[in-house]
């Protein structure tokens, strides 16, 4: 679909992908038919089995009584690929990325909205909301203490990153805020992006298979190279994290959380200095020192299952066959 014209009413397409997970995509519904701008459609791509259609029951059922439609696709497994899918069979020129376990305020559609209908240069690509329920107070950010003692980063700001070490700021540290403020990168969980951005040729990446550890800071920081984005402190949302279908293991999230951000920041920062992998790898270490305490002291087997899949990680990057995306 063409760019909307400069003081057209935009049209909004809300794109949400789902696994086994139909009372989450419930709850998002029931969430987006109370907003007081309503999306134009919503487009769910299911990557559940084809004998599972519990979701597609979901919607089959509360379809008749929404004030938008709903379309209900089957799509493959993995995040990316779902939204890509949804984004390039949308309708809208304003794409809403919702996850299915996000439940906005009345308000969000409308605050976020209007950020774009005020931008008369139309510079800013994206604007995220905020989640108050992920905050970080200060007395509950032990590890950023570590950080910032050690110098492992060298910014600190919310929903920045870092290009010396290729570390997002995790968006948490910000707390509440009015009006808008610029960032570097948003999540998927809730960002709302113009259709230009996407037309322009800008995809998630299919390397991020199955649940794609920054898949999302890898987007943004793409799109920002072309666009300004923000984050709209007055589209509030809430994150339930639920659980099921879609959720790795401890393993794999440790294996991403070392083979991801590697990948991440080759392709957006690289090629990187000496001075940037060496940055790269000091955080890594930390993080394996900090993570090994935890597991002696809890004495979890998640923990255990996280180190190894990191120890897995370093591996895959020093051989090169982390290209190959583990689901």
């Amino acid at each position: 679909m063409s760019a909307a014209i400069p003081g057209e009413r935009l049209v909004v397409s809300v794109v949400t992908p789902t696994l086994g997970r139909p009372e989450e995509v419930r709850g998002l519904l029931a969430c987006l038919a109370e907003q007081t701008r309503l999306p134009d459609e919503v487009v769910l791509v299911d990557a559940a089995d084809r004998d599972d259609d519990a979701t597609e029951l979901v919607v089959a059922d509360l379809a008749p009584g929404l004030p938008f439609p709903v379309r209900h696709l089957r799509g493959p497994r993995g995040t990316a690929v779902q939204r890509n899918l949804g984004v390039e069979l949308s309708e809208g020129d304003t794409v809403v990325l919702f996850d299915d376990d996000v439940r906005p305020e009345p308000s969000y559609l409308e605050a976020a909205l209007a950020v774009l209908d005020a931008d008369e240069p139309r510079a800013i690509g994206g604007v995220a909301g905020y989640r108050p329920n992920i905050h970080i107070p200060a007395e509950r950010g032990g590890r950023w203490r570590w950080y910032r003692a050690l110098r492992l980063l060298s910014t600190f700001q919310p929903n920045f990153y870092d290009w010396r070490c290729g570390y997002p700021i995790n968006a948490g540290l910000q707390p509440p805020f009015h009006g808008v403020r610029p960032i570097e990168y948003m999540s998927t969980s809730n960002a709302v992006w113009r259709r230009e951005v996407f037309d322009e040729g800008l995809q998630f990446d299919p390397f991020f298979a199955g649940y794609g550890v920054l898949e999302d800071a890898h987007f943004a920081l793409r799109a920002g190279r072309r666009w300004k984005l923000v984050q709209c402190g007055d589209a509030v949302c809430i994150e339930l994290h639920a659980a099921g279908g879609g959720r790795p293991d401890a393993r794999l999230m440790g294996y991403k959380s070392v083979v991801n951000y590697w990948y991440v920041f080759t392709d957006v920062a690289g090629p990187l200095s000496f001075a940037q992998k060496a940055r790269f790898w000091r955080f890594q270490a930390f993080e394996l020192l900090r993570l090994s305490a935890s597991a002696v002291r809890r004495r979890r087997s998640d923990d255990l299952q996280n180190l190894r899949g990191r120890f897995e990680g370093f591996r895959a990057v020093a051989n090169g066959s982390y290209r190959t995306a583990r689901a």
